[in-house]
């Protein structure tokens, strides 16, 4: 037949098509022009002559391509997903390889081919969609099979770095270097208003929200910024180059903008790799006592919490401390009053109104105080244990 002495005569040039293919890529494919000669007169040279003859071969016998002339470029499509090459690319390189071969056909048939050149165009329409789809598709789960590697790489390098255990093994496996000075972040993510709307689901609300914060992050490291991160917040280890605490107020009001609810962080640095265990804990430490003292939202530093910081490390003195206070706990009132009057500066005025009382009321309730603890807020001993034992207390329970 007319139509299959066409198709042989041009499936007869396919080396010399292919090596057009690899010059056209290097010539509209950007991408192509970066990858190795030796790749591309070997491996991609090979996938082309595979491509023509299956694009050939598919049109003289008027049939779309089978799985087994399909599994060659899907696997070409999972190597080109592993290598990072952009799927736009590996798409155009397909249609490229389509528009060569039908060009090749239409300068070769002859007039009374016409008819039947006419009658394949569609077919080579049916070759391409068909090759790009499985190409797509097998890039696309290559693509999510390493991002779904690496991310769980990611969590696990964090999870060293902030356990304090080998991380070099990991971090090679990432790519990411080490070497260098970090800043640890602990965040507390407030809750989004979606995921307590009516109709509104609250964990495709919350997911969102991380995914926001965590593309912030990224773009302020440059890179997948290293963390541990869920709705509620999390701890990241942000590369520190030295000004890295003083950019962190306005990476955080970036980070509260794409929450959308308020943020509290705390920050810590690391001058060495071994370090950085000590400081993810000193950053969490630091984010707790904000939480529990009620501070609002913001961005805090260990000397922002230091006296409740210190308080709460392990000694013997800390009970003894909490001690002061225990002939108070009979009357609540007298609590309530010194953790009020502390909280108000020791301003009487402020003091009474914000406990509804009178300012004589308030005045026999300090004087309990006094004569019960044997604490005067009137000398600096004794204001100064006052207010230590009054936050340690608060603290403990």
């Amino acid at each position: 037949m007319a139509d299959d002495q066409l198709y042989a005569r041009v499936s007869r040039r396919v080396p010399k098509l292919a090596k057009r293919m690899i010059e056209t890529f290097l010539a509209e494919v950007p991408f192509y022009s970066r990858l190795p000669r030796e790749q591309l007169d070997g491996e991609i040279t090979e996938i082309c002559k595979d491509n023509l003859r299956a694009f050939f071969a598919t049109l003289r016998e008027d049939r779309l391509p089978t799985e087994e002339e399909l599994a060659e470029p899907r696997l070409s499509a999972a190597r080109r997903a592993q290598e990072k090459v952009p799927l736009d690319a590996v798409l155009q390189a397909y249609h490229v390889g389509g528009r060569i071969g039908w060009a090749e056909l239409v300068a070769d048939a002859k007039p009374e081919e016409t008819a039947e050149l006419v009658a394949a165009a569609d077919r080579v329409q049916l070759y391409i969609q068909c090759v790009t789809g499985a190409v797509a598709t097998a890039y696309l789960e290559e693509q999510q099979a390493i991002s779904g590697e690496e991310r769980d790489v990611r969590r696990a390098l964090a999870a060293a770095l902030m356990a304090g255990q080998p991380a070099q093994a990991l971090a090679a496996r990432l790519g990411v270097d080490l070497a260098q000075r970090w800043a640890v972040l602990a965040l507390e993510l407030g809750v989004h208003v979606d995921e307590k709307a009516v109709g509104v689901s609250g964990a495709v609300a919350a997911r969102r929200k991380v995914r926001r914060v965590q593309a912030v992050l990224d773009h302020h490291v440059g890179a997948p910024a290293l963390g541990l991160l869920d709705a509620a917040g999390g701890t990241v280890f942000l590369p520190d180059e030295g000004s890295a605490l003083s950019g962190l107020p306005a990476l955080l009001a970036d980070v509260q903008v794409a929450a959308g609810a308020p943020v509290r962080a705390a920050a810590a640095c690391s001058d060495a790799i071994d370090g950085l265990a000590r400081a993810a804990t000193q950053a969490r430490d630091v984010l707790r006592l904000v939480l529990e003292l009620e501070r609002p939202p913001g961005l805090y530093l260990l000397r922002d919490v230091l006296l409740e910081y210190q308080l709460t490390r392990p000694s013997d003195a800390g009970a003894v401390l909490i001690g002061l206070l225990e002939p108070l706990e009979r009357n609540p009132d007298l609590l309530l009053t010194l953790d009020a009057y502390l909280a108000e500066d020791l301003d009487r005025r402020r003091t009474a109104a914000a406990l509804h009382v009178h300012p004589n009321t308030l005045d026999y309730r300090l004087k309990r105080i006094v004569e019960l603890t044997g604490l005067e807020p009137a000398t600096t001993s004794g204001l100064q244990l006052l207010a230590a034992a009054a936050t340690a207390r608060r603290l403990a329970t």
